[in-house]
């Protein structure tokens, strides 16, 4: 609500809020934007004029919710405004779709059995190849695994699946208009193995990979230590690394840049962006939320657009 009610948003795009309209009305009333609420059942029927939110609302029948809490109706409805923002998308509706977090124990407990956003999207839109990439001006991570435990984590490392992270940030970084990207891949293991004697992930599976983008005409470096490969990166030595996994390319991007962080969802027929942070359960409902991270999700959202669909 609070991106929503910046004039800024409204000079660069065309929202239409999702959701359950009693939730958007009880945020505005908490946040005291100065907003007015219009329900539309087309988007058709939407304004996009600023100070108007244009809410698609799905009618959902929600019963009474205690804020900040994990319930099932939340998981509920958070799963099934994805989905129609994603038929929207896909039906070219519109032309991107940049979502607030989700609750995955609540999603969870809905019935939905997805490990997050990443995941039903990927799903929605049939796409078997796909990773998240963390942005925050020129620091850039995209990750090999993402939403699994660590000792899984480790286990899903080979060669095709960190050759196609390769190629996938490779790809998007050019759409994005930056000229043979500098890539860094990390190692996995502390010091990237010491040639094995830390592990042998880099050997066996990082290493070939890095080989084989080479050979590809791809400039791409490592697996590069994961304790200075970030800091090199957030020197512009790179214009994006490539994690193994989750903890190990969040961590570094938001300590840098928690509040301006994005989350993209690379390798689907749609465009998405994200915040890069949680529900935050420990202040919803008192109106402090920051909503700079959503602010930058919607304009790299117009940014990616335009690239796509060319000037809007």
């Amino acid at each position: 609500v609070k991106a929503l009610a910046m004039k800024e948003t409204y000079e660069i795009c065309r929202p239409l809020v999702i959701g359950d309209v009693k939730a958007i009305a009880r945020a505005v009333k908490t946040t005291r934007a100065a907003v007015k609420l219009q329900v539309v059942e087309d988007i058709h029927e939407a304004m996009f004029e600023f100070g108007i939110l244009d809410v698609l609302d799905l009618n959902l029948d929600m019963p009474p919710i205690e804020v900040g809490t994990v319930n099932r109706a939340s998981g509920r409805a958070a799963v099934e405004c994805v989905k129609k923002a994603v038929a929207l998308a896909l039906n070219h509706d519109i032309h991107a779709i940049a979502t607030a977090p989700l609750n995955k124990e609540a999603i969870n407990l809905a019935g939905y059995h997805y490990q997050g956003h990443t995941e039903i999207l990927a799903h929605l839109t049939n796409t078997r190849n796909y990773a998240m990439m963390l942005a925050a001006g020129n620091l850039r991570v995209i990750h090999v695994t993402t939403h699994v435990s660590l000792r899984e984590a480790c286990d899903l490392i080979d060669m095709k699946r960190v050759l196609s992270t390769i190629v996938l940030a490779y790809d998007t970084l050019t759409s994005m208009g930056i000229t043979d990207p500098r890539i860094a891949v990390s190692g996995l293991n502390p010091h990237s193995g010491e040639s094995g004697l830390f592990g042998k992930e880099e050997r066996d599976h990082i290493t070939p990979a890095v080989h084989e983008a080479i050979a590809r005409g791809i400039n791409v470096q490592g697996p590069l230590p994961p304790d200075t490969v970030f800091l090199k990166a957030a020197e512009n030595t790179f214009d994006i690394v490539v994690a193994m996994y989750h903890d190990q390319g969040h961590i570094p991007l938001k300590l840098l840049s928690f509040d301006r962080g994005v989350n993209i969802t690379l390798g689907l027929p749609i465009i998405r962006t994200s915040v890069d942070h949680g529900t935050a359960f420990d202040i919803a409902g008192t109106g402090l939320a920051n909503p700079t991270s959503m602010i930058e999700a919607i304009k790299m959202a117009v940014d990616f657009a335009r690239q796509k669909f060319g000037n809007l």
